[in-house]
């Protein structure tokens, strides 16, 4: 399976880009809240966090292969889950990701469906089943938004580390078990003691180091 994508930004649609990977062009479809994003990057090398999925546009149509990419292991993580709930495919997920998953995430696990209801082709009883699937779920993808009030914390929390290899290496220890508050407090510790850790490979690596 094709995990991960590294290549040239070659053009940035409303629903997907194309990578010149080699001497390919590939179209990766993205979510909502991604191509305002890359729309500065045209011309410069990405990377993307890749899924392929297969569609079937009616029954007894024939398959279509399709590459969704996610600018983070944590984004195509929460998509995944995303798309278990009742009503929501793949094209549909997509559509409704028109707010960072870290924002999506908070708002269900606050059961905020005035938030969730103002993500594209989600209404109050789509809004409802997704709590109802995820409550508890995505606990893990969930962030302070600044904009959001902010609640006391509990002494010796971490808040969270920024989008990017530091983020995915927060999530994949979670993965591996760790406590939230546990994973992000190594993350920190490691690139503390050692300056140049510019992948989550190299930030495991220092973490286990460390330990």
């Amino acid at each position: 399976m094709i995990s991960r994508m590294r290549g040239l930004l070659e053009s940035v649609a409303d629903d997907r880009v194309a990578l010149s990977v080699g001497p390919l062009s590939v179209e990766v479809l993205v979510p909502a809240a991604e191509p305002e994003r890359f729309e500065g990057s045209v011309g410069s090398e990405v990377t993307l966090h890749t899924l392929l999925v297969i569609e079937s546009q009616n029954q007894g149509a024939s398959l279509t292969p399709r590459l969704l990419g996610f600018a983070s292991a944590s984004d195509r993580a929460f998509f995944e889950l995303f798309v278990t709930c009742k009503g929501i495919g793949h094209r549909k997920a997509l559509r409704a990701m028109a707010l960072p998953a870290s924002t999506i995430a908070t708002a269900i696990t606050e059961r905020d469906l005035v938030t969730l209801q103002s993500l594209p082709e989600i209404g109050k009883r789509t809004a409802e089943t997704i709590v109802a699937t995820l409550s508890g779920k995505v606990d893990r993808f969930a962030v302070a938004d600044p904009d959001r009030p902010a609640t006391p914390a509990a002494s010796g929390d971490t808040g969270p580390l920024p989008e990017g290899p530091a983020s995915e290496a927060v999530s994949i220890l979670v993965q591996l078990g760790e406590p939230q508050n546990q994973a992000v407090a190594l993350v920190e510790k490691a690139m503390q003691a050692e300056q140049d850790l510019e992948t989550s490979e190299a930030i495991l690596a220092a973490v286990y180091r460390a330990r």
